[in-house]
């Protein structure tokens, strides 16, 4: 990232002993910068000038189309996690007790906690980063790779366009089925599964 306006850049303290990596330059390799967009924690090692140099002329985006720099900002924004439309899902979920801590046992005896230790005896919590997905379709935890498939295969024919009429909230609904089977997926096997039905032009 260039850096701001009025300032020089601070040679980096971890700098190798080497040559500007600038052809011809033979002063000394200061100031780091990422190889290329693909490679960003790879670095080229720069004079001053030539790091100025290279930064005015950087673009993270050059080459792309819009559909790319729009799907990278995406990608981005949820730190490279699955996410869901705000709104869509947890509305009707109930607070987890689970995530009531009392280290020193003093609301041992109320409701909310006593319900909170049958809880436990009686079943495994999922994951914190699996449960709207298993919200989406509607599986309690643990669930085997089969249960998913076939609670995927269900959903996906209600809810495909060619079923729905091209109805847009049936689309949206299925977007979210895809996003979530291929978490669980991912999570914990299926085998042989089936590749998630994506409607005609519509993208998860």
């Amino acid at each position: 990232m260039p850096p701001r306006r009025g300032r020089s850049p601070e040679p980096d303290p971890d700098r190798p002993q080497r040559p500007c990596d600038a052809p011809g330059c033979t002063a000394a390799g200061e100031f780091r910068a990422p190889r290329s967009r693909s490679a960003l924690n790879e670095y080229l090692w720069f004079c001053l000038p030539h790091v100025r140099e290279y930064n005015s002329a950087w673009d993270y985006y050059k080459g792309m189309g819009p559909a790319e720099i729009e799907a990278n900002l995406r990608n981005d924004s949820g730190w490279q996690r699955p996410t869901w439309p705000l709104g869509r899902l947890g509305g009707t979920r109930r607070f987890d007790a689970e995530q009531l801590r009392d280290p020193l046992g003093i609301l041992r005896d109320t409701p909310l906690h006593a319900k909170r230790g049958r809880a436990r005896e009686e079943k495994r919590e999922a994951p914190p980063e699996l449960r709207a997905a298993l919200d989406v379709l509607g599986l309690a935890w643990p669930v085997e790779p089969p249960a998913l498939r076939a609670r995927y295969k269900e959903l996906a024919k209600q809810l495909h366009p060619d079923v729905n009429g091209g109805d847009r909230g049936a689309e949206d609904r299925l977007k979210d089925v895809n996003r979530a089977y291929s978490l669980l997926r991912q999570r914990i096997g299926t085998g042989r599964a089936a590749a998630p039905a994506e409607p005609a032009g519509a993208a998860p």
